[in-house]
């Protein structure tokens, strides 16, 4: 959370002071700056209090009587950083939002599509460059959405001139547009028209509030998808079992160590009007 005082020492102008950090708030407290009476807000409130109402100011209320009190008793710096580092993290978790089954399927779907496009595009130059039977390929697929049973139903895709140039052009356009999406902006396309994205399971190092997903990451988990899509054969269990994981977890996020959440921001609220009332 992010913290504002209110200077009553300043006669004309802005008198709120901030933004700060509840540690840097309490070295304000410790050293007499922000008093019992002084009004202090942050983005969780609705109006101005006093500190020596807020829950903090009660929490702490013989913070530093017992850190002078006892020798050696206070944290050194390393202490301290470990300290609001696990704190960070802690809020961090608290407010995650895991993605559910469906607006998961939906932002895949969207990738799909734009995939798709990508597809046909392939598929055009690699005809144009006589590489591949267009037409031969559309007749096979055509069989095979009319009947996915027929024992040579998929024989004859890949038999049909180019499909096997074609699928590995295209398995690597697959494999190039999740990872690095996820690497760069922890979301594919799909996942960011519907606000969610990847996380780490073990980091607190963030860029604009998400935990970066590393490229070694982000391959393991591409790769993990393959198997998941393998499940398919199984009445695709590895998609299902986000349904009853507590943390909506698939079968490649169980494997790379990952979650999707939905995305969330800090909002610091001002109120230009504060300083007209005070």
């Amino acid at each position: 959370m992010i913290w504002y005082y209110i200077d009553e020492s300043i006669t004309d102008g802005d008198r709120r002071k901030g933004p700060y950090s509840i540690d840097e708030l309490m070295d304000l407290v410790k050293s007499e700056t922000v008093k019992p009476q002084t009004l202090v807000w942050h983005s969780g409130m609705k109006d101005w209090v006093r500190w020596e109402d807020t829950e903090e100011a009660k929490n702490n209320a013989n913070l530093f009587e017992k850190g002078e009190s006892a020798e050696g008793s206070a944290l050194s710096d390393e202490e301290q950083i470990k300290a609001a580092l696990e704190a960070i993290l802690a809020e961090h978790k608290a407010s995650k939002r895991y993605a559910g089954f469906f607006v998961r399927a939906a932002a895949y779907f969207v990738d799909n599509l734009i995939l798709s496009a990508f597809g046909i595009v392939i598929l055009m130059v690699l005809s144009a460059m006589q590489l591949a039977d267009l037409n031969a390929i559309s007749e096979a697929m055509n069989a095979y959405i009319a009947d996915p049973t027929a024992e040579d139903a998929m024989s004859k895709i890949l038999e049909a001139p180019g499909t096997h140039l074609f699928l590995s052009i295209w398995g690597i356009v697959q494999g190039i547009y999740f990872i690095v999406f996820t690497a760069i902006k922890s979301a594919t396309p799909g996942k960011k028209l519907f606000k969610i994205h990847v996380e780490p399971a073990y980091s607190i190092s963030t860029v604009s509030g998400i935990a970066k997903v590393s490229w070694v990451l982000s391959t393991l988990r591409y790769v993990a998808s393959l198997f998941t899509q393998f499940t398919l054969m199984f009445y695709g269990i590895g998609y299902l079992v986000v349904m009853i994981d507590p943390k909506r977890r698939s079968l490649h996020d169980w494997i790379a160590r990952t979650y999707v959440v939905h995305d969330t921001s800090v909002k610091i609220k001002v109120r230009p009007d504060d300083d007209q009332e005070k």
